[in-house]
């Protein structure tokens, strides 16, 4: 019975169980042959792509850091951070209405690894504002909260 089954699927459908499979031909008359399926290409994925091009990292890092008032180096970005302490951070960097720059850690493995040696802090994420590492998202909330951040970023552009 199962056997039955296949063979009417295989009918209706010969590409099933091999999508090369020929059948013969019926007719021994002609000379043309049947073409035979060809599997679909399969697309070419590139990886996502740094922006650190082959910078080497620490150089990519201190360019960033130093060249913009506010980095933030989190997971994801501020629009759709991919860890809470990333959504923390960036949630209150954007309350102060100053532009800042932030860099995903998950687009770059080497700068994620290279970026916990620069700063000697073992987590992220990591800001950095007029050129200084400042903390995580843990100490931004404090400063935060005790109006410490808003001084620093504020004379960070009066630097400008």
């Amino acid at each position: 019975m199962r056997d039955r089954i296949k063979s009417k699927i295989k009918k209706r459908l010969p590409i099933f169980g091999s999508r090369f499979r020929q059948e013969p031909q019926s007719n021994a008359s002609t000379s043309q042959n049947t073409p035979v399926p060809q599997a679909a290409p399969s697309p070419v994925v590139d990886e996502p792509t740094s922006a650190r091009g082959d910078m080497p990292v620490a150089e990519f890092i201190e360019n960033l850091v130093k060249e913009n008032t506010i980095v933030l180096f989190m997971k994801g970005s501020p629009v759709q951070p991919k860890c809470g302490f990333s959504a923390n951070a960036a949630g209150i960097l954007s309350s102060y209405g100053k532009p800042f720059t932030h860099f995903d850690v998950i687009s770059d493995h080497d700068v994620r690894e290279g970026i916990k040696d620069y700063s000697q802090w073992p987590t992220l994420p990591q800001i950095y504002i007029g050129g200084e590492f400042i903390g995580g998202s843990d100490i931004v909330s404090d400063m935060h909260q005790n109006g410490q951040l808003k001084e620093e970023i504020e004379q960070a552009f009066s630097n400008d």
